[in-house]
């Protein structure tokens, strides 16, 4: 089924709506209402999302099901630490797909983020490790601040902190991906060169 490209504004809302909610109800509440809260959104985003776009993109359903499992085990045992460890474990496990793929010569990262680009093979090798990177950087920064800062600390950070950083990260690969953009001359050209892609 086609997917239907939406507007940025909805894509952004898909986003920082279910982080948002996670801010307030802590902030009225408790970090267990607010893991709770941060479940039901999660969920009505990806639903929102199908049903916009009819397509949910990878990355948001890995997170979402990792989100309702360290959320479900939080609200169970009662215990923080599940829905604080959960970003690590996101970013590591992005990172580790992204760096195990580049081991075995595949570049993943066209898959991850719907290839929005199109790029030689060297620009999405090299985006690939710059972002695996990136992953494993954000998966320790948040091991981290929740360690040693406090709850709301850590919230603060989760919905201000996180989305600034990747959106400045991300920026600064606009050099890398207009040095390596490829305009695709005929249409065999280009589903060769996403063979290419899927090779590695």
């Amino acid at each position: 089924m086609d997917k239907t490209q939406p507007h940025p504004l909805f894509k952004l809302a898909t986003e920082l709506g279910p982080l948002l909610v996670f801010f307030f109800v802590n902030a009225k509440f408790n970090l267990f209402a607010a893991t709770g809260a941060f479940m039901v959104a999660i969920v009505a985003a990806m639903a929102a999302s199908y049903v916009v776009t009819r397509h949910v993109p990878i990355m948001a359903i890995v997170t979402g099901v990792i989100v309702l499992v360290f959320g479900t085990l939080t609200l169970v045992l009662h215990d923080e630490t599940f829905i604080k460890v959960k970003p690590t474990i996101i970013y590591g496990l992005f990172a580790a797909i992204l760096g195990g793929g580049l081991l075995f010569g595949r570049s993943f990262i066209a898959v991850m983020f719907d290839q929005v680009f199109n790029l030689t093979s060297q620009g999405w090798r090299i985006l690939t490790l710059r972002w695996a990177l990136f992953f494993a950087g954000m998966a320790v920064l948040n091991e981290i601040i929740w360690r040693t800062q406090s709850t709301d600390f850590w919230v603060n950070f989760k919905v201000f902190g996180v989305l600034p950083l990747t959106a400045i990260f991300g920026m600064i690969q606009m050099p890398l991906i207009k040095r390596y953009h490829l305009e695709p001359v005929s249409l065999e050209a280009s589903e060769a060169e996403a063979g290419d892609v899927r090779k590695g």
